[in-house]
Formats: C-alpha cells, structure tokens, sequence
C-alpha cells in the first residue's frame, strides 16, 4: 500500500523567522510505515508554499491508497482542508488527521470536518501501521473498531451520526526501535538561517514526568521515555554524514531533565567528534543550568550552542512577591553561567495574561537590561483548549478562532490594554532590545561560533521584519505606534470551540498523589514559558517514569506518610 503524508501549508511569522524547519514527524511515521512494507511519500505544503491546486494536483499524482495529515492547534484548519482537497482528489483513499490538536478535539474535528475518515489519537508510528493493516484487509467499516488509538464517525441504527473513539493505543514503549526515514526529506529545503546550514530536530525523550498545568506535552504524550543516547547520536550522525546537518534542536520538551542521560549523550557526540562539525541547542530550565554548573563545559564541549531559558510571565512574578527576588536572581544567575561557558543564551518571557499591563511588559525589558541574555523573546500567551490551565480561565477566552493560536497573536485581552496596545509594547521591547544588541553588543561578541550565530540570529530578525514577517505585522496592519489602533487580527468569529475530550486519556504523572494536591491548590494565573518550572528529577529515573512505577511510587509514599515526591528534588 502507498501511504502519501502530507505537512499543512501554515505561516504565522513565529519559529520559522530563522529558518525552514524540517517536519521530523513525516520522518518518524514515515520510518515505521516502510519497515511494515508499505510505501510513503510526503508533501510538504507548508515550506514550498503550495497553494490548493498544486497540492490536488500533488495528490492526484501520488496515488495513495492512505493519506495523512497532522495538525497543532493554529494550523488545524490548513490540516482540514487540506484533507478535504485529498477526498475530492482521491475518493476512494483513507483520510487521517493525527497530532495534539485532534487527538484532544477530535469530537470537534470530525464534526466539521466529516471528509476525515480517522483521527489517530497520540503517537502515530504504531497506530497507523496497524490502520494501515486493516484497510489494507478490507472492509475498512468493520475492521475500525478493533482498531486502538483512533476516533470516527459511524452510522447509528436511527440513520444519525456518532463519533466512536476506539480505546486508547498504548503509548511506544521501544523508542529505541524507532527507525526514521529521514530520506522523505528533500534536504535542500531546510536551511537554519543564523549559520547558513541545514538543520533537524531530532526526538531523544518523548513527554515530560511533570504536570505544569500550561502545558499540553505531557499528556499527549503520556509517560516519560528516553532513548539510549548511543542511539540517538547515531541518528544525528547520519543526519550529519547523509544530509549534511550542520546543526539541531532537540525537540524534546527539557533535555536536561534526565541528567544521567543527557551526560550520556553529550559525551557520545565527543567521543566520535561530532562538535567539530555539528552544533545544536536545546529549551531547558533555569533550575537544570543552576545544578549543572560544573556540567557547563561539558555540554558546550559536546557542541551545545544555544540554550532557550523559560521564566514565569512578568505578571505572575509580580504576583509571587514572597518569592520574586529568589526567582529573578537565578534566571540571572543561569544566564551569567551559560555565557561564561560560551554558550547563546535565549530568554523567553509570556506575555499577554488577563492582568498584564504596560509597567509589567516594560519589567521584562528592565529584566532583559539586567540580566543580559544574548537574545530575547516575547510570546503572547496561548491557551490550548485541553490543558487544566485553559479550564481555568476559558469564562475570560473570547477568541475561538484556533488559526491564531500561534504565540504572535494577543488570544487573550488584558483588562488594562488593548489588544494593538499589547502588540505595540511588545514590539517597542523587541525594537529596544535588540538595536541595542545590534550597535553595541553581537560585533563584539569575540571571533568565534558565539559572535558568528549572534550576528546570524541579527540577520534572521532584520529579514522578517525587512519582510513584514515577524510577528505577522504585515498581516495585521502594524506599522509601529501609530498604527497601535488600527491593527485588525482578523479573527474568524464564527469559529466556535466544542469541549476537549481528555478524560480517557490519562498521563502517567497523573497518577501520582502530589499532581492530585497540586492540581487542587494551583493559582489560577500559574504561567510560564516552557522551561520555566522548578521540579526536578533524580538520576534514579534514568530510564524513564512509566505509569505503573509511578502509581506504584504513590501508593507507597502515601501509606508511608510522605510527600510522594516521585522523584522529583525540591
């Protein structure tokens, strides 16, 4: 059978301001589809720019008897159509919608979008070989059912629809079986702007052992796996030797999290040399760069180039009083080490809360001034519709339309500002910022690969915004201050949102005692950009935290009297 992937034609003027990124999950899907004998070829819309009848015509070429399609929340609906272009093309070939968005919201998706055949829910690899499987057996309709992991629409006795979402799929339990093919990929496409190379984003953990209630990752995910790093070294090696990949970012939510294992891996890539050649950067805590002050040489050793560190929202810290001093020096603390050890060092800040306001986003850029990250970034706040966070403040969401989700629109209005207002003070501290960092500081950032990706990263930022890319400012009208009022988001408001489905769908961490009390007593405004928690995770978990060992954990601690730590340093 020939299964034909397709990546949605999705733009928002974020993450990809510094380059074309190569769409890993094809190469992962694509890897478990040909080693159980099938065929599969890829379309990749989003980074050839392809419009609607480029890619019929893309499809009608392919010929495929199963096409696939994945999602995040912004380009859901990209994903749809793109999908519904394919039926037309190719009636008789299955349609298949996988990723976070769908698996969560796949009661919505199917209702508006019923030329989706299937939604896979969760990880893909082994689900689709197994869909695959059975539509390939015939009789597709009665074969569904027995079919774990995937939701579709089915006729009732009464001639009604009803979605049926088949149980849950266990989650890849041999990652180190995962063979991608990263062949799929046309090579040529994916260039890393800063060093004018090309680039991956190669997978070494999947899911996070913590709960932050901001986050979706953990429970897509489910529970913590890590690879053997050997494993993954040899991915990136050949990444390098077949492909030329000069640099990547592991797509892991917190590398570090597992210190055992990211040594491990850091000390693999040195012992075959692959520094000289190859550099790549990492999102990782504050907390994780404090406790690994005498690892820092190490991991720039090994090649670590750039590291992206998450704060809390400057108005959450100014909320947390009692502990705002500790917080704040220590984000300066951990910025002072990594630039010390020759490292980039990326700080990220969320914006855009219900009670932010124009003294809280200008503390952000006293805090850019004082802590002196070598760059620094600004993302509006994004409420995924199926985390804990966004059931906490959904009575205060207005906007439905998930096409904006994309960290650069103002999903939320402030009580004190405007949403143009927001966009304009935010791009006044970018402006400030980095015209500061232009004249004074990346010329004389020294010689060497740190002055290089400085002024690197300096000519993707004057390219988008040359462009009118970053930020999505051509869009939606922003010529700078004057313009602050006029600014039109264009937000679809006849685009509604139905009800998550996640109670079927429990993570591991879940399970444990301390998530229950946590979950019971969090604040309501408890956001931070990804990176920006405080647990941590004891080298006995090296191998990773499944569910029955943290189940098994909480009953223990609980009948012991203790605080059910599962693990994690406080």
């Amino acid at each position: 059978m020939r299964l034909l992937l397709i990546h949605p034609n999705y733009h928002s003027g974020g993450a990809e301001i510094a380059g074309t990124w190569p769409p890993a999950w094809a190469a992962y899907l694509a890897g478990a589809v040909r080693n159980a004998g099938h065929e599969c070829v890829f379309i990749d819309a989003q980074t050839d720019d392809i419009d609607d009848e480029t890619l019929a015509r893309g499809i009608r070429e392919a010929k495929p008897d199963v096409i696939g399609c994945t999602s995040i929340t912004p380009s859901i609906y990209k994903a749809e159509n793109s999908l519904k272009i394919a039926k037309e093309v190719c009636p008789e070939a299955l349609t298949l919608l996988g990723g976070v968005h769908a698996t969560f919201m796949f009661k919505q998706v199917l209702a508006e979008a019923p030329w989706v055949d299937a939604v896979v829910r969760g990880e893909g690899e082994e689900i689709l070989v197994e869909v695959m499987r059975a539509f390939g057996a015939g009789d597709w309709n009665e074969r569904r059912k027995s079919v774990k992991g995937i939701a579709y629409i089915e006729k009732a006795a009464d001639g009604s629809n009803q979605i049926v979402a088949t149980e849950a799929a266990p989650t890849v339990k041999d990652l180190d079986g995962i063979d991608p093919d990263w062949d799929i990929l046309d090579w040529n496409k994916y260039q890393y702007i800063p060093l004018n190379c090309r680039v991956a984003i190669p997978n070494m953990a999947r899911g996070c052992p913590f709960t932050c209630s901001f986050c979706s990752q953990w429970k897509f995910w489910r529970d913590y796996r890590v690879r053997d790093p050997k494993k993954v070294v040899d991915e990136i090696e050949t990444l390098y030797k077949k492909h030329d990949v000069r640099f990547f970012i592991l797509a892991d939510e917190e590398p570090t999290i597992n210190r055992k294992k990211f040594i491990q891996f850091c000390e693999e890539l040195i012992a075959r040399g692959l520094p000289d050649k190859v550099q790549w950067g990492i999102n990782t805590r504050v907390t994780d760069i404090l406790r690994d002050e005498e690892l820092l040489p190490l991991y720039r050793k090994a090649g670590l180039l750039h590291v992206s560190l998450g704060t809390e929202a400057a108005a959450q810290l100014k909320l947390d009083l009692f502990n705002k001093e500790t917080k704040v020096n220590d984000n300066k603390r951990a910025i002072e080490l990594l630039r010390k050890n020759g490292m980039v060092v990326e700080a990220q800040f969320i914006v855009g809360l219900e009670n932010e306001t124009a003294e809280t986003l200008e503390e952000t850029y006293r805090m850019t001034q004082d802590w002196k990250p070598d760059l620094a970034n600004w993302s509006m706040y994004t409420p995924w519709p199926f985390t804990p966070l966004f059931q906490e403040l959904q009575d205060k969401v207005e906007v439905f339309d998930f096409e904006k989700y994309n960290f650069v629109t103002p999903i939320m209005k402030p009580l004190a500002l405007e949403r143009g207002e927001l966009l304009d003070l935010v791009m006044n501290n970018y402006r400030r910022f980095y015209a500061k960092k232009a004249l004074f500081s990346y010329p004389w950032s020294g010689t060497g690969m740190r002055r290089r990706y400085l002024l690197g990263c300096l000519k993707a930022f004057l390219k988008a915004g040359f462009q009118r890319k970053f930020y999505d400012l051509g869009k939606v009208g922003y010529w700078g201050p004057q313009s602050k009022k006029t600014v039109d988001f264009h937000f679809d408001d006849t685009r509604k949102m139905d009800a998550a489905t996640t109670g079927d769908w429990k993570a591991a961490a879940e399970n444990s005692r301390k998530h229950v009390e946590k979950a019971a007593s969090a604040p309501a405004l408890d956001a931070k950009a990804c990176g920006g928690g405080v647990q941590q995770l004891s080298d006995e978990d090296s191998e990773g935290i499944d569910e029955a060992t943290l189940a098994r954990r909480a009953e223990e601690q609980a009948k012991a009297g203790g605080d059910a730590r599962i693990g994690m340093r406080v």
